[in-house]
């Protein structure tokens, strides 16, 4: 029987909040003629939403044409600094990472990200060889739902469960018809009464108890 963990990314298995910001400062200084300040707690504050909604809330007052441009090229300038700077891994996430391959998890990520974002996250860390696949909005340009159905679909495994850390990671995996798991150290709470886990340790632990009970 082929059993899968899907992870969520920002707030899940590393925070690069501050990075991001950065990134995108830097963009919006260089390339547009604004005054816009972008901050850290700005954009822990849209992880877990798909790029346009994204674009939406923090760039509302302009255009919609401006909006994604400037999108656009925030997330390109993201993808390169990301990839020269990385960010801040959940504690104990390469250790708790060999444990699940150990034991013969097929290990996977799903973002609401663009494309070339979880490809920085990989490469920057050295964490290529313990994913067997990744899918994201920017590639698709479908929600996340779909995007770990898909993932569950063309590995075929026969069961799954999704670790993510907001509201709407959970109502992802619920439309994908998978288990979830909440990684209560990220950005957000749930309104539902999941598995949770506090230290990303104990997730082997729950991820058994879950699959045992299937």
């Amino acid at each position: 029987m082929k059993r899968g963990i899907i992870f969520d990314l920002d707030g899940t298995l590393w925070d690069s909040s501050e990075e991001v910001a950065i990134s995108w400062q830097a963009a919006l200084d260089e390339h547009f003629d604004i005054e816009k300040p972008i901050t850290a707690e700005m954009i822990q504050g849209v992880m877990g939403k798909s790029m346009y909604e994204i674009s939406d809330i923090l760039f509302s007052e302009f255009a919609m044409k401006d909006r994604r441009e400037m999108l656009a090229y925030c997330c390109k300038k993201e993808n390169e600094h990301i990839r020269s700077h990385g960010g801040i891994l959940v504690e104990g996430l390469e250790e708790t990472l060999q444990q699940l391959r150990d034991c013969g998890y097929h290990l996977s990520i799903v973002s609401n990200c663009q494309a070339g974002y979880i490809e920085a996250f990989l490469e920057y860390h050295k964490l290529e060889k313990y994913f067997d696949d990744f899918e994201c909005f920017g590639r698709t340009g479908r929600e996340k739902g779909r995007n770990i159905r898909m993932v569950v679909e063309r590995n075929s495994l026969d069961r799954a469960v999704y670790v993510g850390d907001v509201q709407g990671d959970y109502y992802a995996a619920e439309e994908a018809g998978i288990p979830f798991i909440h990684a209560e150290n990220g950005y957000g709470t749930i309104q539902a009464e999941v598995p949770a886990i506090t230290d990303l340790a104990r997730l082997p632990q729950v991820v058994e108890e879950i699959f045992n009970e299937q």
